[in-house]
Protein backbone atom coordinates (compact mmCIF):
# COMPACT_ATOMS: atom_id res chain seq x y z
CA UNK A 1 0.00 0.00 0.00
CA UNK A 2 1.43 3.64 -0.96
CA UNK A 3 1.85 6.29 1.93
CA UNK A 4 -0.33 8.61 0.06
CA UNK A 5 -2.92 5.71 0.85
CA UNK A 6 -1.57 4.93 4.41
CA UNK A 7 -1.86 8.29 5.01
CA UNK A 8 -5.46 8.90 3.49
CA UNK A 9 -7.16 5.65 5.38
CA UNK A 10 -5.49 7.26 8.54
CA UNK A 11 -7.50 10.65 8.47
CA UNK A 12 -9.63 11.53 11.06
CA UNK A 13 -12.88 13.71 10.00
CA UNK A 14 -13.55 16.40 12.50
CA UNK A 15 -16.82 18.39 12.97
CA UNK A 16 -17.06 21.98 12.94
CA UNK A 17 -19.96 23.11 15.09
CA UNK A 18 -22.12 26.40 14.20
CA UNK A 19 -20.41 29.29 16.09
CA UNK A 20 -17.06 27.26 16.82
CA UNK A 21 -13.67 27.80 14.95
CA UNK A 22 -11.65 24.56 16.29
CA UNK A 23 -13.11 21.49 15.02
CA UNK A 24 -13.55 18.48 17.41
CA UNK A 25 -12.68 15.24 17.06
CA UNK A 26 -14.96 12.44 17.31
CA UNK A 27 -16.04 11.03 20.51
CA UNK A 28 -13.81 7.68 20.92
CA UNK A 29 -15.68 4.27 22.36
CA UNK A 30 -16.50 4.63 25.48
CA UNK A 31 -17.79 2.08 28.21
CA UNK A 32 -19.02 2.06 31.72
CA UNK A 33 -16.78 -0.44 34.10
CA UNK A 34 -17.65 -1.90 36.93
CA UNK A 35 -14.06 -0.90 38.98
CA UNK A 36 -10.93 -0.03 38.51
CA UNK A 37 -9.44 -3.56 38.13
CA UNK A 38 -12.60 -4.87 35.70
CA UNK A 39 -11.39 -1.70 33.74
CA UNK A 40 -8.22 -2.34 33.48
CA UNK A 41 -8.81 -6.13 32.66
CA UNK A 42 -10.69 -5.01 29.89
CA UNK A 43 -9.09 -2.22 28.58
CA UNK A 44 -5.71 -2.78 29.57
CA UNK A 45 -3.78 0.00 32.15
CA UNK A 46 -2.89 2.10 28.96
CA UNK A 47 -6.33 2.11 26.95
CA UNK A 48 -7.88 2.98 30.21
CA UNK A 49 -5.35 5.90 31.28
CA UNK A 50 -4.61 7.27 27.79
CA UNK A 51 -7.95 6.81 26.06
CA UNK A 52 -10.05 7.17 28.18
CA UNK A 53 -11.94 4.09 27.63
CA UNK A 54 -14.12 3.91 30.26
CA UNK A 55 -14.80 6.31 33.89
CA UNK A 56 -11.64 5.11 35.75
CA UNK A 57 -9.29 6.72 33.01
CA UNK A 58 -8.46 10.21 35.89
CA UNK A 59 -7.87 7.43 38.23
CA UNK A 60 -5.62 5.40 35.80
CA UNK A 61 -3.69 8.56 34.62
CA UNK A 62 -2.87 9.51 38.00
CA UNK A 63 -1.47 6.06 38.97
CA UNK A 64 0.73 6.61 35.31
CA UNK A 65 1.96 9.99 36.72
CA UNK A 66 3.04 8.58 40.12
CA UNK A 67 4.70 5.45 37.97
CA UNK A 68 6.83 7.49 35.64
CA UNK A 69 7.67 10.36 37.96
CA UNK A 70 9.09 7.29 40.88
CA UNK A 71 11.46 5.67 38.10
CA UNK A 72 12.43 9.10 37.10
CA UNK A 73 12.98 9.84 40.40
CA UNK A 74 15.14 6.71 41.05
CA UNK A 75 17.01 7.34 37.63
CA UNK A 76 18.17 10.84 38.71
CA UNK A 77 19.36 9.44 41.62
CA UNK A 78 21.22 6.77 40.52
CA UNK A 79 23.09 8.99 38.47
CA UNK A 80 23.93 11.63 41.11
Amino acid sequence: MPESEKAASNETSYVVKKGERIPRKPQGEYAEAESLKHAISRDGFLGTAMDDKNQYGPVSMMILLLIVATVTGLGLKLLS
